[in-house]
């Protein structure tokens, strides 16, 4: 089974935004579309204006004729419903939908994605026009899912409008059901911020000082909910008149904070994801492959869509980089080894107006002589030959912990050092297991880890006392455990731990932490008898049955644990009090799985390699990062080329899918 019911076939395609082009060029393009390989589209995604350009009136023409285009050339359609971007004469009509921000600026009319999702009105007419669109197209037998809205929480997500402020008010009564639970949870005795009244409570807008920390991690978990409570709101009227269609969004994992995406893939019937490249960073296919890797995760495991992505330079970074050649391929054929069932483009055919006429597109402002083109071809060539692997697993042994709710909390103000990052810490840890050569899933920290040999927590500042049970059963029963530093030092409130910092983690980890110890910009801190230098962070850690495996030669911890490990039950916790580069996490992640039975990878250095398990054979997709040719570890058949044998080659900057059939009774 693939990523869609009846579908046999890898999806690949893109956006398609016809109506930004004359009417008699859609044969033209569809015709390109079919020589490029192309099999799906996303249409419709910021067509409002012209599908209703009055309020109740409603233009169907074109996109009639646009449907029976593409299905007489066997091309099957996302449609989207158009809502990421309301006319103009909505917001002429109700001025209070406009997003309004923390330090009071309206936002205007002229972008898109600036609607308050508390408006009643933007509700009304959000569902108005997916259901009429359902209505019309629901049973066309082109259409093969729906794609509400696009990229919820981009570019603005919180809204402090007064209605915004009424919703938040309503939620924090459905949350905590009194005044005297609210003033308990968000400590408010504190700076005598006690509520007498619920009309008092506002949403945490710029104030003389900081606000209070556990209402601003409230008015982040309440602006989740509403946008997801806009998505399944025009879901539920799809449904009501379509039941048999599959609806999704595009998120965007790891790169749109303002979303709870463990909640939302629980709403969706197939996860997408859009993904960009960060075009500064020189390893950014190793930020894409844990994108992906969130992505199958927040999935459970299923087949997703990869939604967008760029065939080459986005415009929107300060420096727009094309992709190199071969480029364009490689960043595909990861999404699909780590998961993805589709493989979509922003856009089809570059615009020529507007503010994203830069963007690369899979047709070009070049044309079809162009090298993008080429590449575009190529690739939809090769995914033809890859069909059988739709349906096939990604497996991890590793898992690294993520959850939005502690990100939120360590994200807000004084913090004790302004160098802590969230994403820093899983991005460093991450690239140290995938130049290991390791799989990873994520997870959240009160999610079953029984499956995983190795679990990592980079991050978890925000850590309930739910999650810390768990994450002791874990290791009572087998399971190896490491957890870097300012882990474990709130509940859901964002009050410190009774007992203190670690307090919930106290005898996973067998030490207490008695201080923190930032460091000075620039300061360093070595640790014997590794050797390796740590920056930004120290613990005072007092132990409580931990191994001391490394200390702090110098620096404010002098003579203090810096790394430890405690045996729990039938396994072991590591601890990690200071900052480490990614060739330095070597020194503690390479013991760690020895106590977990892994085995990193020994191969070259910047080659990636997936596998897909399959029912009859497994799915080696191997990509070539670097600048010489090696050989791969395991024979079979490379679906994109036909050449088999026990041992191929994989060229600089190429990439193979290899079929390795499962030997008699095994796999």
């Amino acid at each position: 089974m693939g990523w869609l019911p009846e579908v046999s076939a890898i999806g690949y395609g893109g956006d398609y935004n016809p109506e930004q082009w004359p009417e008699e060029t859609w044969p033209d393009d569809i015709e390109l579309m079919r020589q490029a390989g192309v099999n799906l589209v996303s249409i419709g995604v910021f067509s409002w204006a012209l599908i209703e350009p009055r309020p109740g009136e409603y233009d169907f023409g074109w996109m009639d004729r646009l449907f029976e285009l593409l299905h007489d050339a066997g091309i099957r359609i996302s449609l989207g419903t158009p809502t990421a971007s309301p006319p103009a004469w909505f917001f002429h009509q109700h001025p209070e939908a406009r997003v309004v921000t923390r330090d009071g600026t309206v936002l205007g009319f002229g972008s898109r994605g600036m609607v308050s999702p508390s408006s009643a009105a933007y509700r009304e007419a959000s569902t108005s026009i997916a259901r009429v669109l359902a209505r019309r197209y629901g049973k066309h037998p082109a259409l093969a899912i729906w794609h509400v809205h696009n990229e919820y929480g981009a570019p603005v997500s919180e809204c402090y409008s007064e209605e915004s402020t009424r919703a938040f008010r309503l939620w924090l009564r459905d949350r905590y059901g009194s005044l005297d639970a609210l003033n308990e949870a968000w400590g408010t005795t504190f700076w005598g911020q006690r509520y007498g009244d619920w009309d008092h409570v506002s949403a945490p807008a710029v104030a003389a000082s900081v606000v209070n920390p556990a209402q601003r991690l409230d008015f982040a978990r309440f602006t989740s909910d509403a946008l997801l409570q806009c998505f399944v709101a025009e879901r539920d009227a799809i449904r009501a008149e379509c039941p048999d269609i599959p609806i999704t969004t595009n998120f965007m994992a790891g790169t749109c904070p303002s979303v709870d995406l463990w909640k939302w893939a629980d709403e969706v019937d197939i996860v997408a994801n859009d993904h960009y490249l960060v075009a500064a960073d020189p390893r950014s296919h190793v930020g894409l492959a844990l994108s992906a890797d969130l992505t199958r995760s927040i999935a459970r495991g299923r087949p997703w869509i990869l939604m967008e992505h760029s065939p080459s330079g986005v415009n929107w970074q300060p420096r727009n980089l094309a992709k190199r050649s071969g480029e364009l391929a490689r960043n595909a054929l990861t999404h699909l080894g780590r998961g993805a069932d589709a493989v979509m483009f922003f856009q089809w055919k570059a615009s020529r107006s507007g503010a994203e006429k830069f963007h690369s597109a899979m047709l070009p402002h070049a044309g079809t002589g162009s090298r993008v083109w080429q590449e575009v071809c190529a690739l939809g060539e090769g995914l033809g030959r890859l069909d059988e692997v739709l349906g096939s697993e990604v497996r991890a042994d590793v898992a690294v912990l993520w959850d939005w709710e502690s990100f939120w909390a360590q994200d807000l103000e004084w913090r004790p050092s302004e160098d802590l990052s969230h994403r820093e810490r899983v991005d460093a840890f991450y690239d140290r297991l995938w130049r290991d050569g390791l799989t990873v899933d994520f997870a959240h920290p009160e999610s079953d880890l029984s499956a995983y040999r190795l679990v990592v927590a980079p991050a978890s500042y925000l850590l309930t006392e739910v999650a810390a049970s768990n994450l002791r059963r874990y290791v009572e029963n087998g399971g190896t455990l490491v957890v870097s530093y300012f882990s474990a030092i709130v509940d859901a409130n964002d009050a410190v731990h009774p007992g203190g910092y670690v307090a919930p983690l106290r005898d996973v980890l067998g030490l207490t932490v008695e201080e923190f110890l930032p460091l000075r910009a620039g300061e360093t801190v070595r640790l014997t008898p590794t050797g390796v230098v740590g920056d930004v962070w120290a613990d005072d850690v007092a132990l409580e049955g931990a191994e001391v495996i490394a200390a702090f030669e110098d620096g404010p911890g002098a003579g203090k644990p810096a790394i430890t490990r405690h045996e729990l039950g039938a396994g072991a916790a590591w601890y990690v009090a200071t900052r480490l580069g990614v060739d330095e996490l070597s020194v503690v992640l390479r013991k760690a799985y020895e106590d977990a039975a892994i085995e990193p990878a020994d191969g070259p250095a910047e080659v990636e390699i997936i596998r897909r398990h399959g029912e009859n054979a497994d799915y080696l997709i191997a990509v070539n990062h670097g600048n010489r040719p090696v050989d791969l570890p395991a024979g079979g058949t490379d679906l994109l080329t036909g050449e088999a044998g026990d041992s191929l080659k994989l060229e600089a900057g190429g990439a193979r899918v290899v079929r390795v059939d499962h030997s008699p009774g095994g796999r």
